[in-house]
């Protein structure tokens, strides 16, 4: 599939930094490095957030393709420095005789990618596993996509989400309550939560080619954010529905075609159709856990209990900001295939004049 944004991150959880770089940014849009950095504290807070959220205070560094504000055309690169790889140094060097086997594990975390993760890299220490797999990763994703939130702004695309469910409770008078009782006995929890984007323009992603279509890109950037189990486009009872119950009828108004439901969640035909996109995902309960979960040493194939690592107690809040970031990045990319061009000026005549460059 053809990309016209595109981006790569790198570093580790416990490594000096955090880097991505981004190509595809047209010249002439503004970039605010503040409003990347307000969605990095939204990532940061919620309620369950562990001590690591204590220590770091994220915030991103541009240090290339954007000049006086303005994206130049040139691949913007983002940096968010680890305030904690001070007490790591040594234990992150890239230096061959600083060899150390201070934060080694081997204990196998059932939940997590070291037990496959080490198979297939053939890794003895799971710090190796552990340093990359990490939702720490998320924070530079987070960045990422506050960098395509502010060109959607652009067209008037807005994203919010919302939290349904922690745990058992769909109450949210509760949440802070449930959370609490789980970080008392050691245990963590997951949850369910919504985004929205809304002022959707019609036609983004297509029906001609399995990889084009915008549910399946949406479903696949949010379903390989860490823990999250399920993801759906759209009233989610769907399968409980007959036809007539779910499909969303069309009217006239003044001229113009409305809908008094969304049951579609905003795509049909693997196409935008114009109403507000809703995207629904699970989050599974964060696997590391205060009370240890049985498992196997890989030193020595004997029973044991789980290594334990700084952990959240529960981070919905924050799985769902980025979620945010992650669909921004996907409806980024579609803009901008659509309404193509190599500037501000240009895509934004295309837009309004309705021109697609296919």
């Amino acid at each position: 599939m053809y990309e016209k944004f595109r981006f790569l991150t790198s570093g580790e959880s416990h490594g000096k930094c955090l880097t991505a770089i981004i190509e595809g940014l047209p010249a002439g849009f503004t970039i605010n490095p503040d409003f990347i950095n307000s969605e990095l504290k939204r990532r940061q807070s919620g309620y369950g957030r562990g001590g690591r959220m204590k220590i770091e205070s994220d915030t991103v560094e541009i240090t290339s393709g954007v000049r006086f504000g303005k994206t130049t055309g040139a691949p913007v690169t983002l940096v968010i420095y680890n305030k904690d790889f001070e007490n790591w140094e040594k234990i992150m060097s890239i230096n061959p005789a600083d060899v150390t086997s201070e934060k080694s594990f081997t204990k196998y975390r059932p939940g997590h990618a070291d037990f496959a993760g080490s198979v297939k890299y053939n890794q003895k220490d799971l710090r190796n596993i552990l340093e990359r797999s990490s939702a720490r990763k998320t924070a530079i994703e987070t960045a990422v996509g506050a960098v395509a939130k502010q060109i959607l702004q652009e067209f008037n695309i807005h994203a919010s989400s919302r939290i349904l469910q922690i745990g058992d409770t769909k109450n949210p008078e509760e949440f802070h309550e449930k959370i609490d009782i789980a970080k008392e006995q050691g245990d963590t929890l997951g949850g369910k939560f919504v985004v929205i984007f809304d002022n959707m323009p019609i036609g983004l992603g297509s029906f001609v080619h399995w990889d084009r279509m915008l549910d399946g890109r949406i479903a696949q950037a949010v379903m390989s954010i860490p823990a999250v189990k399920t993801v759906s486009i759209g009233n989610h009872h769907s399968y409980k529905l007959k036809g007539s119950e779910f499909h969303d009828e069309m009217f006239l108004e003044n001229g113009k075609i409305v809908r008094e439901t969304n049951n579609a969640g905003g795509i049909e035909g693997g196409m935008s159709n114009g109403e507000n996109l809703q995207i629904f995902a699970s989050m599974k309960p964060i696997p590391t856990l205060r009370k240890p979960l049985r498992t196997v040493d890989s030193a020595d194939m004997t029973e044991t209990e789980a290594h334990f690592e700084r952990s959240d107690t529960c981070a919905v809040e924050a799985c769902a900001v980025v979620a945010e970031a992650r669909i921004a990045c996907v409806l980024l990319n579609e803009i901008l295939l659509k309404y193509g061009g190599d500037s501000y000026d240009e895509i934004m005549r295309n837009f309004k004049n309705g021109v697609q460059v296919l």
